[in-house]
């Protein structure tokens, strides 16, 4: 089994795009038939896509933690650093390797990990 497709929601499209840029991603702009416009990038065989709300939806989940293995994790911290990015760990070696916790712009906790 392998994970093809994690879909997150915002109620700004191009602040999550412009953080998840950060870390290495790019984005297209496209839709899927009736699908409203969304961005979409590609990790390894996992497409990670980015929604607006839907109409039920008041705020993005706060609850959903993502982690990413990072190519130039150093370069990357600083990059995250200059742009006032909110670390809740900063990097550290752990049981799981050496990794950093930040959060985006919608609240979710996001694993970063020295590749």
């Amino acid at each position: 089994m392998e994970i093809r497709l994690i879909v997150i929601r915002t109620n700004d499209l191009k602040r999550l795009v412009d953080f998840y840029s950060l870390l290495g991603l790019t984005f297209d702009y496209h839709k899927h038939s009736n699908a409203p416009m969304h961005y979409s990038a590609t990790i390894g065989q996992t497409v990670l896509e980015i929604y607006p709300l839907t109409k039920s939806q008041t705020e993005a989940d706060k609850n959903l933690r993502l982690g990413f293995g990072i190519d130039n994790f150093e370069q990357t911290i600083l990059a995250l650093k200059e742009f006032q990015v909110p670390f809740l760990l900063e990097p550290t070696q752990t049981e799981f390797g050496f990794m950093t916790i930040i959060s985006d712009p919608d609240e979710r906790k996001i694993e970063l990990y020295n590749k």
